[in-house]
């Protein structure tokens, strides 16, 4: 398991910590302190590392980071675990996702930075101008939580927002503080390069398959689910549809689907190819780094709230279009009903409209359910045996 705490990090741990919600890819959160109104033409001097440290220690507790960087020497402060929630992201209760929890895990990292502060006698207008001291560490130690080397919403090069509800719900890796829904905050403005340490996907070393034998035929594990022959799951058919969607998908005959065939391997040996990999790397069975390169993110078990499903069942039909209550959760329901043949692919979208409605009352009656109780409304036996079929657990 990866270090909860960043090596070389000073530890002002805060308490209070709390889970995230796995359903979600892991990501990684930019920001800046932008405490201060500085221009080219009046820069003011740098807020120090102390001072930032010494706040989100004490008033500013309830908006603390999980990191505070000095990128001027390298310093930083870490004030909660990596696999617990920080608190620097606004969650307003009309929010579809707890933001600070949207994720694996989701590291939130405040940069003691402004534009045009002085530091020094110098100024700098961008924190990329500054020397980043300590960046390649930090990214490091976040990548091996398996957070993506990518910006799913570009990365910050000005500080103009952009946020989009469905990439935040399902694509893992770096999201400036501007990218995050529910939030009105533009940081971090500009943000360093990845460096090479922290970039996931180094072909693994595996002995070379037998020449002229079947595909390799073993499972493994990764993030607590099965890949390779046999194994059976949404995991499956995520990679099987990511797999085609990249041009990977020549073997199949029918599918891709939830149970891994011959075919899934040999078009994940076809896809471990193109990223370079050879002999035994690239036998079609998943690595935790092509598999991040080819998802975006390590998929886990999933697990849907009766609760939730019911409120989104009864919010999102009257609401706006595409209105999503909890879309994530209902995303994997549609998912599970798509892949019973009873709601077509394209409106897995995570609102619980009216379609989601009658797909879930036709999947009410499979079960043996009639009239009243085939309503579209789920119940917790009908969910927990749409569960079986689709790969995630149910809880209250």
């Amino acid at each position: 398991m990866p270090e909860l705490w960043l090596p070389g990090a000073e530890i002002h741990d805060l308490g209070d910590h709390a889970p995230t919600d796995h359903q979600y890819p892991p990501k990684a959160i930019a920001h800046i302190t932008w405490d201060r109104n500085a221009s080219s033409a009046e820069p003011q001097e740098w807020c120090s590392y102390e001072d930032l440290v010494s706040y989100f220690t004490g008033s500013g507790a309830g908006d603390a980071p999980h990191l505070v960087w000095d990128p001027f020497s390298g310093r930083t402060a870490q004030l909660f675990p990596a696999d617990s929630r920080s608190k620097s992201l606004l969650s307003p209760d009309g929010s579809p996702t707890r933001t600070n929890r949207a994720g694996r895990v989701v590291i939130q990292i405040e940069a003691v930075f402004f534009p045009y502060c002085r530091h020094q006698g110098t100024v700098y207008p961008r924190l990329v101008d500054t020397p980043c001291a300590g960046w390649d560490r930090i990214h490091a130690w976040i990548a091996s939580w398996g957070v993506p080397d990518a910006w799913p919403m570009g990365r910050p090069v000005d500080f103009s927002g952009r946020r989009d509800e469905q990439v935040w719900e399902c694509s893992g890796g770096w999201y400036a503080h501007a990218h995050v829904p529910y939030n009105d905050h533009t940081d971090p403005g500009s943000w360093p390069e990845f460096t090479g340490s922290g970039s996931p996907g180094t072909p693994p070393s595996r002995p070379a398959p037998p020449a002229g034998g079947t595909p390799a035929r073993y499972q493994v594990s990764i993030n607590g689910l099965a890949y390779g022959y046999g194994a059976h799951g949404y995991q499956v058919t995520a990679v099987g549809r990511a797999l085609v969607a990249r041009g990977f998908g020549g073997h199949y005959h029918s599918g891709p689907g939830p149970d891994w065939t011959d075919a899934d391997t040999e078009n994940y040996a076809d896809y471990q190819r193109s990223l370079g990999y050879t002999g035994g790397a690239a036998d079609g069975v998943p690595g935790e780094g092509s598999l991040l390169r080819l998802l975006g993110y390590l998929p886990g078990p999933r697990t849907v709230s009766l609760a939730h499903l019911l409120a989104a069942a009864q919010a999102d039909p009257p609401a706006e279009q595409d209105h999503r209550t909890y879309g994530s959760e209902v995303a994997i329901v549609q998912q599970a009903l798509a892949d019973e043949g009873l709601l077509e692919q394209r409106w897995v979208r995570g609102s619980y409209g009216t379609l989601t409605i009658a797909a879930y009352a036709a999947w009410q009656r499979r079960c043996g359910y009639g009239g009243s109780a085939a309503d579209g409304l789920p119940g917790r036996d009908s969910l927990q045996r749409l569960g079986a079929a689709g790969g995630f657990a149910v809880t209250s």
